[in-house]
């Protein structure tokens, strides 16, 4: 097992951070400080934290009609949370470019725009929060919440004091993972964010770029930062769920 992660993960990530520093710790500081790096790496990072917070208010949402609720066509449409895991996302990209382009349909013109990246990067992340609440809801004690109405508390004071405690380690982790997965998405983001420079283009077009250009410690460089994020985002978020599930079970 450790070798197969080796050959997988750790090697190629070596690999990458050995050559980010080609040149030096100043190259690699220049080519992370670079203006066009900068705003793509702000840029990415600000619409990823944008549909972070859109997918958990909307996938909670979400997990909560698929689990509390009865309507025709509901398998069909639990089936269609997984659909962003199994479409290729430059599929999406296609997709969206023509419903939302410059030849709309319904005359939503987001093409070339931030509103753009994140209409495209909230598709492609939507089933984290909601497959993260999901099962929580599925377990979660009714009795409870029963208990508080036959007390006399509203729906929302059930729900902010009962409910949200117990969903709120899901909704956080699926926010981590959705945010993670969204600074280093390309393909969905492709056609429709234009790839403009300090205003669309995201990290991963500018890396692209560099690459073409025939830069590519510039291009190892951001890709380090990008992982450097990604990396402090799963450890921030791991560390969250050890203390949660150290204060359920003492409070157990």
């Amino acid at each position: 097992m450790s070798l197969w992660l080796s050959l997988i993960v750790l090697l190629p990530l070596a690999a990458l951070t050995v050559a980010s520093f080609e040149e030096g710790l100043a190259g690699f500081w220049e080519a992370v400080t670079a203006p066009v790096a900068l705003a793509s790496l702000r840029v990415t990072v600000g619409v990823s934290v944008v549909v972070a917070l859109v997918n958990a208010l909307m996938g909670t949402l979400i997990a909560w009609v698929l689990v509390r609720d009865d309507f025709p066509g509901k398998r069909i449409v639990n089936a269609l949370i997984d659909l962003p895991f199994a479409l290729p996302t430059i599929v999406a990209s296609i997709v969206l470019l023509s419903l939302y382009g410059p030849s709309s349909p319904v005359n939503i013109h987001l093409n070339a725009t931030q509103g753009g990246l994140v209409v495209a990067l909230a598709f492609v992340t939507l089933p984290f929060v909601v497959r993260s609440v999901q099962p929580v809801l599925i377990e979660a004690d009714r009795e409870v919440e029963e208990a508080a109405a036959s007390l006399g508390s509203d729906n929302w004071t059930t729900f902010r004091r009962v409910v949200l405690p117990t969903l709120m380690p899901a909704i956080v982790s699926g926010t981590g993972l959705a945010f993670a997965r969204a600074i280093g998405e390309y393909g969905s983001v492709v056609l429709i964010g234009g790839n403009i420079p300090r205003e669309t283009q995201v990290a991963s077009q500018y890396i692209q770029q560099q690459i073409e250009i025939d830069r590519p410690v510039n291009a190892a460089a951001v890709s380090v930062a990008l992982l450097a994020i990604a990396f402090l985002t799963l450890f921030l978020l791991r560390l969250y769920i050890s203390r949660a599930q150290q204060r359920e079970e003492s409070a157990e």
